[in-house]
Parts: structure tokens; C-alpha cells; sequence
């Protein structure tokens, strides 16, 4: 299997840890370091630094939000860091959720699925090298009515895959049909049809096949002795994707884990966060919430989760780490789960 690491995000790490953690995972075979934006960090600035440091690991935005920049940037930003990088760069995109794009970015939230695939058919004739001359329900380039004309980016053609993150139905049955590559959320290797199922429906009415695509999934990883301890640990973060990522009405987050079967406790879980009772929340969380969603435990357990996402169909894992430790317990953490994956 292949390995991954989020960067960027919420992580304060300076240019100084962040260099030495990625530089540590590419000599550790690490594939790619994927950078998140939610309302911190951007995602592309940390790969724009990384691209100088690094020689061989893939650098990819994990995610950048299509609500965020008009379509045409998000291609320059992806060609620029494509050729800073030596042609290293993935591009992860997603839609975000009401939250974020209305309130952060000040924009309509609606059809987000329709601008997701007009955003991906517009970078794509950008990266072909086409003229960005298009007409869509959402996006029309050049603006109709002004002195606007099609442009082709100053760019020579690039291959540049492209990455979903996806989680609705809908939406997965898309990243099914279009995407290179899927980057997983709320997935848990026990449950895999409540994303899988969807992801292959979509890429056999495209007439491709699941392993088309790039699988790649974000993965809790704890290694440790006092297993109790690592999950009680976790019930804080998992109460907070319930009730926190996103609005009383749309959490994917939680819309996924009610796929899983978790449907009672998911509503419950959201509805005491809502209400302001977070320990309750918190309390509210299931083990099982935790542990089918990661790799937790002793070597031996972590290991065999690995082997279970492996069995499942994942092609490459997201290891992610307590965002508490410090770099250098960040990296041995890593070194012991690069000794465990298959």
C-alpha cells in the first residue's frame, strides 16, 4: 500500500518542523504529502515552500475548495505548482460545505455538485492546453455581454491528476465517472460500500472500472499499549466531524457515518453539540465510532487494520496522527506505521 501525510490546515507548525517532517517522510517512502485548507492554513502555500526541499515525494492539495477561487486560478495555482515541482503536483479538490463557502467566502452554496463538475471540465481544457472558452449553468467564460475573450494559460500542456473528496452519493457516483483519484473521508474498511458502492456505480456507467481510480482514504493512527487510552482520546475529535463539520442540516461528515449504520448515534451525537453539551457529545461517542474508522491500538492491531483497508480495495492510506504531538513524535509515529503497512 501506499502512504500519504497531511500537512497545512490547522497544523502551526513552522517552516522549520514542516520541512524536517516532510523530508523525513519522503526518505521514509512516504508517496505523497497532501496539504488541507479549511479556515487556516491555504493549500497551496506549504507545497509552493515544500517543492524546493523535497526531490522525490508527490506534493497535492488535500483539498483545495472550488468556492474559494474561480476555476481558471485554481488551474494556474495547479500549473504553477506543477512546474515548480517537477511535474510532482496531484490536485485534490472539493466542494466544502455551507458553512465555509457562505460565511468564509461569501458565496452561494447551492448546486455544489454542478459547479464541481463545470470547475473540473474548465481545468481540465486548461491543462490541455485549450482556450478557457466555455458555457455552463454555473460558469460561462468568457463573461457574456463585455470585452472578455477566451484565453489559453500561459502554460505548455501538463498531466496533471485530478483528485475528488467526495462523500455524498451523488457526488461519489461522479468522482466514479471523472476522477483520476478519490481521497476518502469517513471511510471505515468495515463498511466499504457506503462509499465504494457508489464510487463503482458511477465509474461503470462511464465504462471504466473501480481500480481506474486512485483509492485513497484518510486513516486515524494511534500506536500504543493502552488502547482504552488512545480511544478515549478520540471521542473529542469525532464528536466535533458530528455536530461541528458542517451545519445542523448538512454534515457530510455525518451523513457518511450514517451510511455506516451509525444512524441513531451519529443524530445523537450532533444534536448534544448543537445544543452546546459538548462533553456530553463527546461521552456519546461509541468505541466502535472510533476504532472502525482508523488503525488504533498495539503493532499487531494497527497492522492488521492496515491489512483490512488493504483487503477492502484501497490503493494508498492518509496516515493521520494526533494533532497534538510535536513533529518529532509525529515522526516516530510515522516510522512505526511505515513498518506496519503492507
Amino acid at each position: 500500500m501506499k502512504a500519504s501525510i497531511g500537512v497545512g490546515g490547522y497544523d502551526r507548525s513552522g517552516g522549520v518542523e514542516l520541512t524536517e517532517f516532510v523530508q523525513e517522510a519522503e526518505r521514509l517512502g512516504v508517496d505523497t504529502a497532501w496539504s488541507a485548507e479549511a479556515w487556516g492554513a491555504d493549500a497551496a502555500t506549504s507545497l509552493a515552500f515544500l517543492a524546493g526541499r523535497t526531490e522525490r515525494i508527490r506534493l497535492g492539495t488535500g483539498i483545495m475548495q472550488i468556492s474559494a477561487r474561480a476555476p481558471s486560478m485554481t488551474a494556474m495555482t495547479a500549473l504553477s505548482l506543477h512546474h515548480l515541482s517537477g511535474g510532482r503536483f496531484a490536485l485534490g479538490l472539493g466542494v466544502s460545505g455551507p458553512q465555509v463557502v457562505e460565511g468564509l467566502h461569501g458565496a452561494a452554496y447551492a448546486r455544489p455538485l454542478s459547479r464541481l463538475r463545470e470547475a473540473v471540465a474548465i481545468m481540465r481544457l486548461a491543462f490541455a492546453g485549450e482556450k478557457l472558452q466555455f458555457r455552463g449553468a454555473e460558469y460561462r467564460l468568457p463573461r457574456p455581454g463585455g470585452e472578455g475573450k477566451a484565453i489559453r494559460l500561459d502554460f505548455p500542456p501538463a498531466e496533471i491528476p485530478i483528485y475528488l473528496a467526495t462523500l455524498g452519493p451523488r457526488a461519489l457516483e461522479y468522482s466514479g465517472e471523472a476522477a483520476d483519484g478519490w481521497l476518502g473521508t469517513s471511510f471505515s474498511p468495515d463498511y466499504p460500500e457506503a462509499h465504494l458502492g457508489y464510487l463503482r456505480r458511477g465509474a461503470e456507467r462511464a465504462g471504466r472500472k473501480l481500480s481506474d481510480l486512485d483509492l485513497e482514504t484518510a486513516c486515524t493512527v494511534a500506536i500504543g499499549e493502552d488502547v482504552e487510552r488512545l480511544i478515549e482520546e478520540r471521542r473529542p475529535g469525532v464528536a466535533f466531524q458530528m455536530g461541528a463539520m458542517g451545519s445542523a442540516r448538512t454534515n457530510f461528515y455525518n451523513d457518511a457515518f450514517r451510511r455506516a449504520g451509525f444512524e441513531d448515534d451519529a443524530r445523537a451525537i450532533q444534536r448534544l453539540w448543537i445544543e452546546g453539551r459538548r462533553e456530553e457529545a463527546a461521552k456519546r461517542v461509541p468505541d466502535e465510532m472510533i476504532t472502525a474508522f482508523g488503525a488504533i491500538g498495539t503493532p499487531d492491531m494497527v497492522r492488521a487494520r492496515f491489512e483490512t483497508y488493504r483487503d477492502c480495495g484501497m490503493d494508498g492510506l492518509n496516515l493521520r496522527f494526533d494533532a497534538r504531538l510535536d513533529h518529532r513524535a509525529r515522526i516516530a509515529q510515522l516510522e512505526q506505521a511505515m513498518d506496519l503497512l503492507p
